[in-house]
């Protein structure tokens, strides 16, 4: 049976809230009886629409991974002239420092994101919103290195962006490098997975 519109928005209504309650207070704060509360329903109201707290957790953390994807394609098309003849180096950079600077800017939103539990339930097929964005770091990377197993380059150059984006949000990379911006970081993790560049 489908859902009357009065129950898309209350479900509407319970994402956006969560959404706002991890940016405000971290994901910790993503209770079930705290978004109804905020929500000005009764804490039993949720389970009509997310049957379990995961279900909620994954509606909220999927309005990140599009949020993410939506900034990483603006991102490329505002690097050099855009476009499939576009430098594919470039746009990893470019697509790089949007993930750094999503990840640093929404630290609530980002730890949701990548909770192991989430991603391996399938709930919401979040798996389908956050594969896309892999998949054009590995195409991008198969441009930049088609030597290599773009699969495994990607994953490792993922790996280090998450590592880069954790480390510098809790200030230890800044004491260890004394760097003030992560974008020499950036640069440093794409020579070591793509190969020095000629500057």
């Amino acid at each position: 049976m489908p859902l009357r519109a009065s129950d898309t928005g209350l479900r509407a209504r319970l994402v956006d809230v969560g959404v706002d309650l991890v940016a405000r207070e971290g994901a910790q704060a993503l209770t079930l009886r705290e978004i109804a509360r905020r929500a000005g329903v009764s804490h039993g109201a949720p389970r009509r629409h997310f049957p379990t707290h995961l279900e909620l957790l994954s509606a909220i953390a999927r309005r990140g991974f599009e949020d993410l994807a939506r900034r990483a394609a603006a991102a490329e098309e505002d690097d050099g002239d855009g476009g499939a003849a576009a430098d594919p180096r470039a746009r990893l950079g470019a697509l790089g420092r949007a993930y750094l600077e999503f990840a640093l800017g929404n630290r609530g939103m980002y730890e949701l994101m990548f909770r192991h539990d989430l991603l391996a339930s399938g709930h919401l097929g979040l798996r389908d919103t956050s594969l896309p964005l892999f998949s054009r770091l590995v195409d991008l990377v198969g441009r930049a290195r088609p030597d290599a197993d773009a699969r495994l380059v990607a994953g490792a150059l993922w790996a280090n962006l998450h590592g880069i984006a954790q480390l510098w949000g809790w200030g230890s990379l800044q004491l260890a490098t004394g760097a003030d911006d992560f974008a020499p970081l950036l640069r440093s993790a794409l020579d070591a997975h793509l190969g020095p560049q000629d500057r």
